[in-house]
């Protein structure tokens, strides 16, 4: 059975975790990995050789990111996906919501930015370029939770409800472009949130929980009304192999569950890491105090103290 005019066989045999696991899948996506992972390293050896440090667990958040990448990719569940809804939904679900996280936590954008080297003075090179980009309209609002929102909520209903995701599915290129779109849109919408980059927008940790939760319920109850349908919703996914043996709504039920327990993964994730930022934060504004009172003699306690004196004198 010839699938979506891949031009390539999909009677796959019945899937199971370790033929899922075999190496395939998209050659794009594997020359994309391996040249994040060598210009990362590059960012982070440059770095080391002129003194500077880098914190481990920012490599690794990074390399996992860009493996995971790799892991639904660049293996046969990338072929799988191609005919189990299921599995494509793993897809998703990962290159969307858990890829992006720890790409960003691995701060590519702050290593870029110190690993590249000045243009010098009226010159602009790479680095004046990334920020110059930084700071334009263009990512303020696309950055924008007014934007970023909506787009994490239409990259759901508007590709699995309507016919577009039929028509990406018919051709490699397409399903390239969809999985590239899932990963943008998931950078986007995380990345001022994660508040780890240097970005246009940086609200404060309660906004920017806030923000988390708004997308979450939308993504929840897109899962669950894939679990709760009596019909296949995806014409892509109604006609599987026979190889398969599998059923149809049962394999949609499962999408649906992935899809929505997947919303709740990434928000226990990237609260976990607004928490420790903001503790991180407190501990650094109450060092920055403490410093400040160390240089003045405490003035600001004494001058503190002399008010309340002088309020008692009043009362007397």
């Amino acid at each position: 059975m010839d699938h979506g005019g891949h031009g390539m066989m999909m009677d796959l045999p019945p899937f199971t975790l370790s033929r899922g696991l075999e190496f395939g899948g998209d050659t794009f996506f594997l020359v994309a990995c391996a040249l994040a992972l060598v210009l990362y390293g590059w960012g982070v050896l440059r770095l080391r050789l002129r003194g500077d440090g880098w914190p481990i667990g920012r490599v690794v958040a990074f390399v996992l990111g860009v493996l995971s990448i790799a892991l639904v990719m660049c293996t046969k569940l990338n072929d799988y996906g191609m005919v189990m809804f299921s599995v494509h939904m793993v897809q998703h679900m990962v290159i969307s919501m858990l890829s992006p996280i720890l790409i960003l936590l691995g701060a590519p954008v702050t290593l870029t930015l110190r690993a590249l080297p000045a243009a010098g003075r009226g010159r602009k090179g790479p680095r004046e370029l990334l920020v110059a980009l930084l700071h334009s309209r263009y990512m303020r609002v696309v950055t924008h939770p007014v934007f970023t929102i909506p787009l994490f909520i239409a990259s759901l209903y508007g590709l699995y409800f309507t016919p577009l995701f039929d028509t990406l599915m018919a051709s490699k290129p397409g399903h390239i472009a969809m999985m590239v779109h899932f990963l943008a849109v998931g950078l986007v919408f995380f990345w001022p949130i994660m508040g780890v980059d240097p970005g246009p927008h940086r609200p404060g940790y309660v906004m920017r929980m806030l923000e988390l939760f708004a997308g979450m319920p939308f993504h929840a109850f897109f899962g669950i009304s894939l679990m709760m349908a009596s019909e296949p919703m995806v014409d892509a996914y109604k006609h599987p192999p026979a190889s398969l043996g599998i059923d149809v709504l049962g394999d949609q039920n499962a999408a649906g569950g992935i899809a929505w327990a997947f919303s709740e993964i990434p928000s226990v994730v990237v609260l976990l890491a607004l928490v420790y930022q903001w503790y991180r934060s407190e501990q650094r504004q109450a060092r920055r105090k403490d410093r400040v009172a160390d240089r003045d003699g405490d003035r600001e306690l004494e001058a503190y103290n002399a008010y309340l004196a002088s309020l008692q004198a009043r009362s007397r």
